[in-house]
């Protein structure tokens, strides 16, 4: 499916403010699920761009803009097709060999990054004790049954609630208050996993729900975010435990990391005034 995506991000201040550097993780990735046929950034005032991939091969815009301005607005325009995942013609080896093979020392160096905790998915005691209480057969069933069991649960136990948190958020809190927004769900799924020994990864992307709503509807989860797991067999998998679904064609995915801190869509520093506000709107649209 055809998807067009305009993203724009509005920074306003106080006072003119001066050097604000900024880096952009706004651009699609192509992969084996997406294609992105075209991305344009718009950034006023106007500057000069740099491009490179990070650790994680996700695509980076990076600017600065030296004179004084009192707003920025950046504008991010793609066009990507999208289809669903082939994972059903990939089947997932025996679980007990998923599991021994998530076990082995070479596959655990391999994926060191994708297993340990972060700031954000945390191995707290709380998440522990969540994590043991979510067992879904781990062991016994396959790596995919698994995840997707505790995706489920996660999805049953909390309220999907904006303003509940903040971008700050960690697991072991999100737990305590007992809702939260996507960010959080996919935390707590990254932790869950990362306790069982299987890898899984953050991802920062869009949801297109327009057919759903209606054309004209406010898009609230446009922005969105899920995990990735790797099952032995069938590859990096995505799982949306906001929705309680796998990932198809109505997902767009931006870039890939530990957790949040990794893929901040738009992030900087500048000189000046503390007083300001920002707005973020979305809009994703089926190609004409």
């Amino acid at each position: 499916m055809k998807l067009d995506i305009t993203h724009v991000t509005t920074y306003r201040y106080g006072a003119p403010v001066t050097d604000s550097v900024n880096e952009l993780r706004l651009a699609p990735r192509t992969d084996e699920r997406q294609a992105c046929y075209q991305h344009r950034l718009i950034i006023e005032p106007n500057v000069s761009l740099m491009s490179y991939e990070d650790y994680f091969g996700n695509r980076v815009h990076a600017f600065t803009a030296n004179y004084p301005h009192r707003e920025l607005v950046i504008t991010s325009q793609s066009t990507v097709v999208t289809r669903d995942s082939e994972m059903k013609r990939k089947p997932e080896a025996e679980p007990s060999e998923s599991w021994a093979r998530l076990r082995t020392d070479a596959f655990r160096d391999a994926n060191a990054e994708y297993l340990l905790p972060t700031p954000f998915a945390t191995f707290h005691p709380t998440v522990a004790g969540y994590a043991n209480d979510a067992v879904c057969g781990a062991g016994q069933v396959g790596v995919f049954d698994f995840v997707q069991c505790a995706s489920g649960r996660i999805f049953g136990d909390f309220e999907y609630k904006p303003l509940s948190t903040a971008v700050h958020t960690t697991a072991d809190e999100m737990i305590a208050i007992g809702s939260g927004v996507c960010q959080d769900f996919a935390h707590l799924l990254l932790a869950i996993c990362r306790m069982r020994g299987v890898p899984a990864r953050y991802v920062s992307g869009y949801h297109f729900v327009g057919d759903l709503q209606g054309r004209n509807a406010d898009f609230e989860q446009a922005s969105h975010a899920w995990v990735e797991v790797y099952v032995p067999g069938m590859g990096w998998q995505g799982f949306d435990p906001t929705n309680n679904g796998l990932v198809d064609w109505r997902y767009v995915k931006l870039a890939h990391g530990r957790d949040y801190l990794d893929i901040v869509p738009v992030k900087g520093v500048y000189r000046g005034t503390g007083e300001q506000t920002l707005t973020v709107n979305v809009d994703v649209q089926l190609a004409g």
